[in-house]
C-alpha cells in the first residue's frame, strides 16, 4: 500500500558513481552536522560543571579534526559490477557446435 506523500523505490542499475555535484553536496552536508555539534558542545561546556565540562570541551576541540577528514577523504568509489549485469550463457566446449548436436532419426 503507498502511503501519501511516500515515494516510490528506486532500484539503481548501473556501475556509475553519483555525479560530482551530488557528492560534494552530501560531504557539506555531514561537515555542517559535525560543526553543529561542535557548538552544541561548546555552548554545553559552559552549562555544564564538573567532568561532563571537559569532555564537552575536548569534543568540541576535537570534532573539526574529525569533520575535515571525513569531508575531505575524496569520492567513493565505484560499485563493482555484479553477475545481473552480464548475459548468462553457457559456454561451449572445444569442437562442440550446438547445431549439429540435435538428435537424428
Amino acid at each position: 500500500m503507498k502511503t501519501k506523500g511516500a515515494k516510490p523505490a528506486v532500484y539503481q542499475i548501473t556501475g556509475a558513481r553519483k555525479s560530482l555535484s551530488e557528492d560534494v553536496a552530501y560531504r557539506q552536508r555531514r561537515y555542517l552536522i559535525s560543526m553543529s555539534i561542535r557548538t552544541v558542545c561548546f555552548i554545553l561546556a559552559v552549562v555544564f560543571h564538573g567532568p561532563m565540562r571537559w569532555i564537552m570541551f575536548v569534543a568540541a576541540l576535537t570534532l573539526p579534526y574529525f569533520a575535515v577528514v571525513f569531508a575531505n577523504g575524496g569520492r567513493e568509489r565505484a560499485p563493482e559490477p555484479t553477475s545481473t549485469y552480464l548475459p548468462i550463457r553457457p559456454e561451449l566446449g572445444p569442437g562442440e557446435n550446438h547445431a549439429e548436436s540435435s538428435p537424428r532419426d
